[in-house]
């Protein structure tokens, strides 16, 4: 067994996860390659939408025609689309971010996915989060990039989980990260308890134990972390002025916190934040409209207040989802699961505008939109374009990055 992640934080315990050497493993000890712009205080913002949401009535292909034959009840009328160009536009209700859009500071991606996906909500999100659609893997890709990265040892928020536990793609083999779903209860639930940390430590230094474990030290390593940085991280980011109004959602709270440790200058590269669920199977439009517009609203807020703090240039947002919805709308006005959906990239350091090819409407894969940019050359793009770290044993191959961020 080798070291791999452990669950921490939100007082949700540890979780120990086994896993053997990879070809991942065995290919990462490398440096970065020359010329590559990520400097180190760039920070990657991945926000997962939980679910599989619909890109159809994300990014509407409102001049396409078989939209309208798909959708007899879900389809955005032309006349509320905020329009893009003459095909494409967005959801009327993510106005702030068309704002955004507008300024230059948003890429969308048509089309993303991966080859023979997979419907599956659980199959699709662990391919998504380990980048491997055709094996299994006990490290996720940004977890590899951790790993590979050189990032100081000592400190404790080289990455954070705005969540309740430590999801896939940020298990590594030798970077623990901890999982926050709320500042206020950050912490190991053993340690609620008077003297249960004192004990477990006295428990891991008895040699006179019927028996001794190797991973004991581990684990006491591990809680030594989360209890330092429950104890740390309020105190690192006490000083932050926010600047911005977030809406008061779990997304809003989520990505204040996220603002706060990002303008508190903590040595974190990466930060996971999850919204949702986005599984529309019926009545699609209300459900879809509020959660499009509760993220509207707090990217914008969040944005807001990076800019204030002169850190938007610094942040680069992406969001994924497990796949996106079938094209043609259900019996009960909603979407099943589909396939390829679009991707945002936000920030200031974003080359703004549309890139891909949007799957063809006429061509469908079984009822299912065909992916037209494999999900990897998006992976690629943040890895060497962003964060400054060569992709291809980080990702599985050789992916070409996108042309979506500035150089």
């Amino acid at each position: 067994m080798k070291r791999t992640g452990f669950l921490l934080g939100a007082l949700s315990g540890l979780a120990v996860v086994a896993n053997n050497d990879t070809i991942f493993s065995q290919a990462l000890a490398q440096t970065a390659l020359p010329g590559l712009p990520g400097g180190s205080d760039r920070i990657l913002v991945v926000i997962n939408f939980q679910g599989g949401n619909d890109g159809l009535n994300t990014v509407v292909p409102f001049g396409m025609s078989d939209y309208y034959r798909y959708r007899p009840s879900l389809g955005i009328a032309q006349n509320e689309v905020l329009r893009i160009d003459d095909t494409f536009g967005l959801n009327p209700v993510l106005a702030p971010f068309k704002k955004m859009y507008d300024g230059g500071n948003v890429a969308i991606v048509h089309g993303v996915g991966y080859p023979d996906p997979d419907h599956s909500h659980f199959r699709s999100t662990e391919i998504w989060q380990t980048a491997q659609p055709k094996s299994y893997e006990s490290t996720g890709w940004l977890g590899r990039y951790l790993d590979d990265a050189g990032l100081p040892k000592a400190n404790l928020f080289n990455a954070v989980a705005i969540s309740n536990v430590l999801p896939e793609l940020l298990i590594s083999k030798s970077t623990d990260v901890p999982a926050i779903d709320a500042l206020a209860s950050y912490g190991l639930r053993s340690d609620k308890t008077k003297g249960n940390s004192e004990a477990f430590h006295e428990f891991v230094r008895d040699t006179t134990v019927p028996f001794r474990s190797p991973f004991l030290a581990q684990v006491a390593e591990i809680e030594d972390h989360a209890q330092r940085g429950a104890q740390e991280l309020p105190k690192l980011i006490a000083g932050y002025q926010q600047q911005a109004t977030y809406p008061a959602t779990p997304l809003g709270r989520s990505l204040a916190l996220a603002a706060q440790i990002v303008g508190s200058k903590l040595g974190t590269r990466v930060l996971y934040v999850q919204h949702g669920s986005f599984d529309t199977h019926v009545t699609q439009k209300q459900t879809q409209n509020r959660l499009l517009a509760d993220f509207a609203n707090a990217i914008a807020a969040f944005y807001q207040d990076l800019a204030a703090h002169g850190n938007d240039k610094r942040v680069l947002t992406m969001t994924f989802s497990e796949f996106g919805r079938r094209a043609a709308e259900n019996a009960s006005r909603g979407t099943d699961h589909g396939e390829a959906a679009p991707v945002f990239m936000i920030g200031g350091g974003v080359k703004g505008g549309l890139y891909g090819r949007h799957p063809d409407l006429g061509q469908l894969n079984a009822g299912n939109l065909a992916f037209t940019t494999d999900f990897r050359s998006v992976y690629a793009t943040v890895l060497e374009r962003w964060l400054g770290r060569p992709s291809a044993a980080i990702v599985g191959g050789g992916y070409t990055p996108l042309p979506t961020l500035l150089a």
